[in-house]
């Protein structure tokens, strides 16, 4: 039986040529803002709704732009055997704060590449060939 892939929309925000992630309470890797989508929402609203979540801060509705779609290897998610994650950036008000199931943020550049799950590594590929992360 093939499994499932798990579909996700994730928030790349670059600052200084790092990139933005989030480690959620029990997992060894980190990864990029943003989640599942509930039933019924759209990209936007699924990942401004996860971002406010995960970090307390809202997203710019102006601002929202598609960067791409990677797929990787799905990581501790048993019942998943890949990930494709729709990456988009946008600007955002508020202070971050690690907040519901995130214990931590910490922006992170190409030499962390290995504290990254897989498809947060191909976000970080994405991002550098879009130039926001050197």
């Amino acid at each position: 039986m093939d499994q499932a892939v798990l579909d996700v929309v994730a928030w790349v925000r670059a600052d200084q040529g790092r990139m933005l992630t989030v480690r959620s309470r029990g997992r060894d890797l980190l990864y990029l803002p943003g989640g599942k989508r509930e039933p019924g929402e759209d990209d936007w609203t699924a990942l401004s709704r996860e971002v406010r979540e995960e970090l307390g801060v809202e997203l710019e509705p102006g601002s929202f732009r598609e960067l791409g779609v990677v797929h990787a290897p799905a990581h501790d998610q048993p019942a998943f055997a890949s990930v494709r994650m729709a990456c988009f950036t946008a600007d955002y008000d508020g202070e971050f704060a690690a907040t519901g199931e995130v214990d931590e943020f910490l922006y992170v550049g190409r030499a962390e590449r290995d504290l990254l799950a897989p498809a947060s590594q191909a976000a970080l590929d994405l991002a550098g060939r879009s130039g926001l992360v050197p």
